[in-house]
């Protein structure tokens, strides 16, 4: 990183790992990028206080580190964090007073990636774990299974039901995508090339 530009200090965008919305923007010394790596939570070098501030220290609303990227010219950092509650010091989401609400579409990246998670991990217990284990025959059942009672929701009019087995099925799409090597973002790809 190249403090010297900003007399020891580099802006930090801070962004919501999930939403992705940016949430605010603060600056770092040297000591404060090092303790954000250490504890994990974002710490900043307070330029009103003139000391390193955890944020969160005294709400508890603490930014905790997913990620952590450096600009082209490496004087500036992207921290994308998990927050804590809110992060304005007025009560807001963010520091320009928007509230950090994601697309509901976003939910399916962070679906696919607790999948992956659990093919790599195979936690004992795991329903999906035990998809994994029974191989693409009962995975393919169960996508099956599935799409025939969404179908049968459907043409019974029973919204409840039907969006339940639809959940269901799109679940059980995830787990075979991933079984055979590929995630809900490649099929979104494939829906690209057929949109006109």
């Amino acid at each position: 990183m190249d403090f010297n530009k900003m007399d020891g200090l580099i802006p930090a965008i801070i962004q919501d790992a999930e939403t992705q919305n940016v949430l605010m923007l603060g600056f770092m010394n040297e000591d404060a990028l090092a303790k954000t790596q250490e504890i994990g939570k974002v710490t900043f070098f307070s330029r009103t206080k003139n000391r390193l501030w955890t944020k969160g220290e005294e709400s508890g609303n603490f930014l905790n580190v997913v990620s952590m990227a450096i600009d082209c010219d490496n004087d500036t950092l992207l921290i994308k964090v998990n927050p804590v509650g809110p992060v304005c010091h007025k009560g807001d989401d963010t520091c320009f007073e928007e509230a950090n609400t994601g697309n509901d579409i976003q939910f399916l990246s962070y679906l696919q990636d607790f999948i992956d998670k659990r093919k790599a991990e195979m936690p004992e217990g795991s329903y999906t774990t035990s998809l994994f284990q029974k191989g693409t025959r009962k995975i393919t059942q169960k996508v099956g299974e599935e799409a025939v009672e969404t179908i049968i929701g459907a043409m019974a009019n029973d919204d409840e039901n039907f969006m339940y087995e639809a959940g269901d099925l799109l679940y059980h799409l995830v787990v075979l995508l991933t079984h055979k090597g590929y995630r809900i973002e490649d099929v979104v790809r494939e829906l690209k090339k057929r949109h006109k």
